[in-house]
């Protein structure tokens, strides 16, 4: 039995610590940020293999998050969130994917600000 519906793999809340931000203190240090990613996965999973290779594996979503945080300073937590976007529809089987990246010890006031983007496979 071949199920192609959409299934949703999530990975929340990922703490990081990354250069990200423009201001001169935020160039100097890194600091702690928290990615989360939604992806609707479309593939040949027939319900019970059992096997990892007959799915996508959320830790390759973590590996990728973690290897482009770590490549550069990103001024804008936009930017990193659509590189991560990018990394995940590099992925054939990923249909959707949304990206949140929050920066908690921003502002003392709040828990924490940021963003989210989602994005889709362009139709070829």
């Amino acid at each position: 039995m071949t199920n192609r519906s959409p299934r949703r793999i999530f990975v929340h809340r990922l703490e990081l610590m990354a250069s990200v931000g423009i201001f001169e203190v935020e160039k100097r240090y890194e600091q702690r940020i928290l990615v989360s990613v939604d992806l609707d996965v479309i593939d040949d999973y027939d319900g019970i293999s059992d096997r990892l290779d007959s799915v996508l594996d959320y830790g390759l979503i973590i590996e990728a998050a973690r290897a482009i945080v770590a490549q550069r300073h990103f001024n804008l937590i936009e930017t990193l969130a659509e590189r991560v976007a990018e990394a995940c529809l590099a992925d054939g089987r990923v249909s959707w994917v949304r990206v949140a990246i929050e920066k908690p010890d921003i502002v003392p006031d709040c828990s924490a600000v940021g963003i989210a983007i989602e994005r889709r496979r362009s139709a070829i």
